[in-house]
């Protein structure tokens, strides 16, 4: 994960190919997040990219609950402002620009997606310490990275840093083209 081809953010320009219909018979944000995610949650997608999950996950955390999309790009949070505005749900979903290298939030989290990105993360020990520190104690991480994309042996590795932050490991969710991984904190960390 050294070289910066290896890292590079995902281009606003490509946001249409994260966000096409077809996506969803591979990885549907219902059939993936409910048995994670309730009405009433502190959700945060992290990476939201053009929202491909948060909008969902909106929906899933109803009008009681609440979904922070986080992205570094200020172009996805745009494309994300507006499918807010037509969906009505302005009361339900924050956004919010990360750092280059923070993501600069202090709020805490019921559930936290990392989908696809933690590969685009040059410093994946800060980042992995920080999202620990945004997670309630008993809070759930999904982390997902791209088979085709994440070696066996990369991810291993970021499972390594998973483990020696504090995490607790409680699934290995069956993901389309995914390796995933669910974790919530240890007890007592």
């Amino acid at each position: 994960m050294e070289s910066d081809e290896r890292t590079k953010v995902c281009a606003v320009e490509l946001a249409g190919a994260l966000d096409i219909k077809i996506r969803k018979l591979f990885q549907n944000p219902q059939k993936m997040l409910s048995p994670y995610i309730k009405g009433g949650m502190s959700v945060l997608d992290i990476g939201c990219g053009p929202g491909f999950f948060t909008m969902e996950m909106a929906k899933m955390v109803g009008k009681t609950g609440n979904v922070t999309g986080a992205d570094l790009q200020e172009g996805m949070l745009e494309i994300v402002k507006k499918k807010i505005v037509k969906s009505g749900l302005q009361n339900v979903i924050d956004l919010h620009k990360c750092q280059n290298d923070k993501i600069g939030l202090s709020k805490k989290f019921d559930f936290i997606l990392v989908f696809y990105m933690l590969h685009e993360v040059p410093d994946q020990s800060a980042f992995l310490k920080e999202i620990f520190t945004l997670l309630n104690q008993d809070g759930k991480v999904l982390i997902a990275e791209p088979k085709f994309h994440v070696s066996k042996k990369e991810f291993d590795h970021s499972l390594d840093l998973l483990r020696n932050i504090g995490f607790d490991f409680v699934d290995e969710p069956r993901l389309s083209l995914t390796r995933a991984v669910l974790l919530k904190k240890k007890t007592g960390v």
